[in-house]
């Protein structure tokens, strides 16, 4: 018979309680650490001890100087000092700590960062959205250590180089920066934000660190950067939803081909006075064949003519709202606009000029799903650019004018082609008369919104018995046409309106006062 020297296998031993317990120990030493508290925070009543010996004075304050401060000592003899002050927000765990600090209000949010180092990292693990001003903040790597959880992030300011005796603020509607006191007057050509840029290479190298650091970023706002900057944060920020950049130019747009999920765009070419860029159609196609899922763009100081536009109507087809401001077209761009077919909001901002020579009306067409056009602080002096505008957006169902320049009874008449309107909403436009407001909503069968603030033309005694017999029917009747009346007629006996009145009979009495001390003393 053979016998097999090998040995039999032994059966593993099933894990007992107890070494499931202690593999992880970490809510057992919670739990005792609060057991020692509790137990400290309860003290015995303690044993009574000898009197001592009187000692002199100056023994006392020497043992005094000398004796260490006082310490409790808890049950396996660990010395804990200060027990009153001990955090006991130790005991809990950072996830949980977080999520009630995430309940708090955003205006205890500063003083909780300056408890302590702990909450001051969990507090910036809350922040998601951040307006950065210096760029070493950036480079240093603070930034993504301070707040790694940041969606949104404002470099603009920080692209800007500040000087060091600056003491000028100067101020645009886009942004605002400081410039040193050496500047002596503002030239046509003068451009002082394009002196103070930080260098395109420093740009690219701080986007590129944003990008690893920051892969959930939604959206990013930054001035100065060039193509492989761009492709370096569509690489790397896959959920990009929203880019601003300023300084553009048609090279930077080759790199938003690579954000697949881009939606909303804003190009900033040229700024007066700051900086100077151009965005012109070679720009604008590249931007319309690489990024077809836009549904919201903004133009800014660019050119282009209707090559630009008809691309971007052709291939962004999700399109809904086209913002235009302080733009530099070419004669005819506006009818490049009907090919938006799915264009729902139209809106002119700060434009010194709509389209000069927009060509025959044959070859305008019209935006056939357009519902909103807003026109602020634009000149409207140009009938024929007007006719055009109008005729693009005759399937609007709201007006707003805010503000802008020109705008008479005569440009207004050319409305009457946007036959389904519902809403108007005219500010600041001061040839406006009544007649001319009547002549036109009277052909708006639709209307139901009217605002009519500030126009000082509009007298509430030209309002003819029609006119008043439509506002009657209307949903939301807003008519303050003359501000200086109704500030009158709200502020009756309060003594307000009348600027420098006591003023004017505290300088009278004392004149009569001195008067009458002058003809007593001759």
């Amino acid at each position: 018979m053979s016998f097999s020297t090998e040995k039999p296998l032994k059966k593993k031993r099933p894990p007992r309680w107890s070494d499931l317990w202690l593999k992880n120990t970490k809510p057992l030493k919670h739990v005792i650490f609060a057991m020692q508290l509790q137990s400290l925070s309860n003290p015995t009543t303690p044993t009574p001890t000898p009197t001592p010996t009187p000692t002199p004075k100056h023994q006392q304050q020497k043992q005094q100087q000398t004796d260490p401060p006082t310490k409790f000592k808890d049950k396996t003899g660990t010395l804990i000092s200060n027990l009153p002050h001990i955090d006991r927000t130790l005991l809990l765990g950072d996830d949980l700590l977080l999520k009630i600090l995430s309940k708090l209000p955003d205006s205890q949010r500063n003083p909780n960062s300056l408890v302590c180092k702990r909450w001051l990292n969990l507090q910036g693990r809350l922040v998601r959205s951040l307006k950065v001003l210096d760029w070493e903040f950036l480079e240093s790597g603070r930034l993504l250590s301070r707040f790694p959880n940041l969606t949104h992030v404002d470099l603009l300011n920080g692209c800007v180089v500040r000087p060091h005796d600056c003491c000028v603020l100067l101020s645009h509607r886009i942004f605002k920066m400081d410039i040193n006191s050496g500047v002596s007057g503002f030239l046509p050509d003068w451009r002082v934000c394009e002196e103070n840029l930080l260098p395109v290479e420093v740009v690219d190298r701080g986007l590129r660190g944003l990008a690893s650091g920051c892969p959930n970023l939604r959206k990013l706002v930054v001035a100065g950067a060039s193509e492989m900057g761009l492709l370096s944060v569509a690489e790397e920020c896959l959920t990009l939803q929203e880019l601003e950049l300023h300084r553009c130019n048609d090279n930077l747009l080759r790199g938003i081909a690579a954000c697949g999920n881009l939606q909303i765009l804003k190009l900033v070419g040229n700024v007066d006075g700051f900086y100077g860029s151009l965005v012109s159609d070679i720009g604008l196609t590249i931007l319309a064949q690489g990024s077809k899922r836009l549904v919201k763009i903004e133009l800014n100081g660019c050119e282009g003519s209707f090559d630009g536009m008809k691309a971007i109507g052709q291939c962004c087809q999700m399109l809904e709202e086209l913002t235009i401001c302080d733009h530099r077209m070419d004669n005819g761009w506006l009818a490049g606009l009907s090919y938006c077919e799915n264009l729902k909001t139209l809106r002119f901002l700060s434009c010194k000029r709509i389209d000069p020579s927009p060509g025959p009306d044959d070859y305008l067409g019209c935006c056939p799903a357009l519902e909103r056009l807003h026109l602020q602080k634009c000149q409207l002096r140009d009938k024929k650019s007007l006719k055009a505008m109008f005729k693009l957006c005759e399937t609007v169902r709201e007006i707003v004018v805010q503000d802008c320049w020109g705008l008479d009874n005569d440009l207004f008449s050319l409305a009457r082609t946007c036959r389904r309107v519902k809403l108007l909403s005219l500010e600041g436009c001061s040839l406006l008369t009544t007649e001319g407001l009547e002549s036109v909503l009277l052909t708006w069968n639709e209307l139901e919104h009217l605002r009519i603030e500030s126009c000082k033309n509009i007298k509430d005694s030209e309002v003819s018995p029609t006119l008043s017999t439509l506002f009657s029917v209307l949903k939301e009747l807003r008519w303050r046409p003359d501000t200086r009346s109704l500030l009158a007629s709200s502020l009756v006996g309060t003594g307000m309106g009348k600027k420098g009145g006591k003023f004017f009979k505290k300088n009278l009495r004392l004149d009569n006062y001195t008067q009458m001390i002058h003809t007593a003393t001759f």
